[in-house]
């Protein structure tokens, strides 16, 4: 399973490396990049009607069907942008105006089809764009999550290719998703938060749409662009204070909000993914702001997190565990969510080893402690010698795998290969490696 363009020269020493290894590893994730990720999904592009086509079997080498969740074309549109502002700015090889334009056709296929007339995103498209129901009788904008993914897109095609209506278009929404949570009208398929909890992953996403759109507003000298990293630093605090609840705790994904819940399976469970991802979210904000209290916080979470959810016995992160490690437990409510808990806790996913491999790189970059690149060493082994597809005809990664790391055909969240997690990370990495190199 181990991927063949893996190298010890890809492997970060345990200690802040100097300019050697560093320029390595950066070189092993541009050819990671530019090799096994993004040929397959410039292979999935649609071209004829505009976005891209997700619906793959696990492996990626048969498609399953040409629907097209927005959740996803969003989240590409924003590859597609970010793909375009390395290239241009030569730390990844590749033509920065193709790129951009094949944003600029996603970005006019979303903007056509997944906007409904009451303002929201819909969930589900097919091929040509007619609106389908994801659950029969229950609507298209069933998720506030599609409308969040969408503004990451259009925020960032509109910072990159200097897309002001995109930028407003990118405001509205984001606006709207306030609006409907202020008001309660919180839909999050394909997981409902259950009733009696309140769930760390709005927060989370509000935070990273947030910090998004300052980045654009920034750019564009938007006049909201203060307003707007004013909210991302409120979003990182509540983070921080309301679901980190104890000393340097794994993120509490369902905080109960009556004590009597507070033994029950979902609110002891932890998500060491989304703790991860949120925790880098956390650090890119606090580091902005000088935040050196926060910072060690977040920093702590992420080793935790890794620690916490760790396979000792087969490697790897499992999905889900206990508050006190291993397999989750507490008493049953019967939830929809707590049966997905049970059932698939010790899987291992591609998207929380992405994730791992940038935060703890990130970790390690804004602690100068040694103790985050051993973390990284472990989670890049595992990773890289466990999910890159072994078929390079087909490339990517093979995204869902059980506990001993065997490929399983599941649905993890959609039906859908996802792009996002692995070449975000990817190529936040190349940026990240790339400022220590002092290069380009």
């Amino acid at each position: 399973m181990t991927d063949p363009s893996l190298s010890e020269s890809g492997r970060m020493p345990a200690r802040k490396p100097g300019p050697g290894p560093e320029a390595d590893l950066l070189a092993f994730y541009r050819r990671h990049a530019t090799e096994v990720l993004i040929p397959f999904w410039i292979g999935a592009l649609d071209e004829r009607y505009g976005g891209v086509l997700t619906c793959f079997e696990n492996s990626g080498a048969r498609l399953l069907s040409r629907n097209k969740y927005v959740w996803s074309q969003g989240r590409f549109l924003w590859l597609l942008s970010r793909l375009s502002s390395l290239c241009s700015r030569g730390l990844l090889d590749g033509d920065a105006g193709e790129y951009l334009d094949h944003a600029g056709r996603t970005a006019g296929f979303i903007d056509e089809h997944a906007i409904l007339p009451n303002g929201n995103c819909a969930f589900l498209l097919s091929e040509t764009g007619e609106l389908l129901e994801s659950v029969p009788g229950e609507g298209h904008d069933t998720s506030l999550f599609a409308d969040c993914f969408v503004v990451l897109g259009y925020a960032e095609y509109a910072r990159v290719g200097g897309e002001d209506r995109f930028l407003a278009k990118a405001l509205y929404l984001y606006d709207r998703v306030l609006a409907r949570i202020g008001r309660g009208e919180v839909r999050t398929e394909p997981y409902p938060i259950p009733r009696g909890y309140e769930a760390h992953s709005l927060p989370m996403i509000l935070l990273n749409t947030s910090q998004e759109l300052a980045e654009s507003t920034e750019r564009l000298g938007h006049p909201r662009a203060r307003e707007l990293r004013d909210r991302a630093s409120g979003y990182a605090a509540e983070i921080m204070d309301g679901f980190c609840l104890g000393d340097g705790d794994v993120v509490t994904e369902l905080k109960p909000e009556d004590e009597a819940l507070a033994g029950t399976l979902l609110a002891r469970h932890r998500n060491p993914g989304h703790s991860l991802e949120s925790m880098w979210f956390v650090l890119s904000e606090s580091q902005r702001h000088d935040r050196d209290d926060q910072t060690r916080r977040a920093a702590t979470v992420i080793r935790r997190a890794v620690e916490l959810g760790w396979d000792d016995d087969h490697g790897g992160l499992l999905r889900f565990v206990d508050r006190d490690g291993g397999m989750p437990k507490g008493v049953p409510t019967d939830d929809p969510y707590e049966r997905l808990i049970r059932e698939t806790w010790d899987t291992k996913l591609w998207w929380p080893h992405s994730e791992a491999l940038y935060a703890t790189l990130l970790a390690a970059e804004v602690s100068d402690d040694p103790t985050f690149y051993k973390l990284y060493n472990k989670v890049h082994d595992y990773a890289f010698g466990t999910f890159p597809n072994p078929d390079r005809s087909v490339g990517e990664w093979v995204q869902i795998r059980d506990r001993r790391g065997r490929p399983v055909e599941k649905v993890v969240a959609l039906p859908v290969k996802d792009p996002y997690h692995v070449l975000r990370n990817v190529l936040l990495v190349i940026e990240l490696l790339n400022e220590g190199t002092g290069t380009s």
